[in-house]
């Protein structure tokens, strides 16, 4: 399994969350030094994991690191896509625009990377899970937080029409939504408490001083989502505290857990 952004926060978490459960992981992301912590601590969980530095915003460097993977460890049979940056926080009239490209080119480049990485080769077997991870933005207006957003709606809108292409090939892929979470973000929004709103500020400081979701709940939403037991799922957009383990034996209507679900 190959998780993006693997070095710090989300990919992070998840990647030492299915390690402990057996898994076997390769870690995808930009400094050696985050990815190589990522690793130890799987270690010393007695895990596997091999690390690969690359930047998902170039393709060539990805699809570098996949085939390095590919021989290291065998075919790549799940895809979690997590590597995402906040960018500027505050009114959008008053950002930098040389910062959005660096959110578009990571946040949505970056997921269209890494699925045309692994893409070939599960098309091939007739097999494999891509798991996208989702953010606040991507199915409801977020002020102050504009470019990240929208980037995060490309995405959810970029898994939808994804998976109906690759449906009939037993390729599942589909948006993970794995809530609030204390990571590096939560503090970039309480480094700018100049320019966002008091709710948002009340909301990071909460976060920072509870850590949020568990990652243990996190976990088991992701290895749902890897699982044999979601293969009747494709498309779909899930919440961390939805009620996602009926899904398990009750499938929903076309649109349910859909970007179009909130747009009626």
């Amino acid at each position: 399994m190959l998780v993006t952004g693997a070095g710090r926060g989300i990919g992070k978490r998840l990647a030492i969350g299915l390690a402990k459960n057996g898994f076997r992981i390769g870690l995808l992301g930009r400094h050696k030094g985050e990815l190589d912590s990522t690793k130890l601590e799987i270690e010393d969980n007695r895990g596997f994991a091999e690390s690969y530095k690359a930047d998902v915003r170039d393709l060539d460097q990805v699809e570098a690191a996949v085939a390095a993977m590919t021989n290291q460890m065998g075919p790549i049979h799940a895809l979690i896509a997590n590597a995402a940056v906040l960018g500027p926080v505050g009114p959008f009239a008053q950002t930098d625009p040389r910062r959005w490209a660096d959110v578009l080119q990571t946040n949505v480049t970056g997921v269209l990377n890494s699925c045309r990485a692994v893409l070939p080769v599960m098309l091939g077997r007739r097999c494999g899970k891509i798991v996208v991870i989702s953010g606040q933005g991507a199915c409801s207006p977020r002020p102050g937080f504009a470019v990240y957003a929208a980037s995060k709606a490309a995405v959810a809108m970029f898994v939808e029409s994804l998976a109906d292409e690759v449906r009939d090939h037993n390729v599942q892929v589909n948006s993970m939504f794995p809530g609030e979470a204390y990571t590096s973000m939560t503090d970039e929004i309480l480094g700018a408490r100049n320019t966002v709103s008091a709710h948002e500020l009340e909301h990071a400081e909460n976060v920072r001083m509870t850590g949020g979701i568990s990652p243990e709940k996190q976990t088991q939403l992701a290895m749902f989502l890897i699982s044999e037991r979601s293969n009747h799922l494709t498309g779909k957009m899930i919440h961390v505290q939805d009620d996602w383990k009926r899904l398990e034996q009750d499938n929903c209507r076309m649109d349910g857990y859909t970007i179009r679900r909130h747009a009626r």
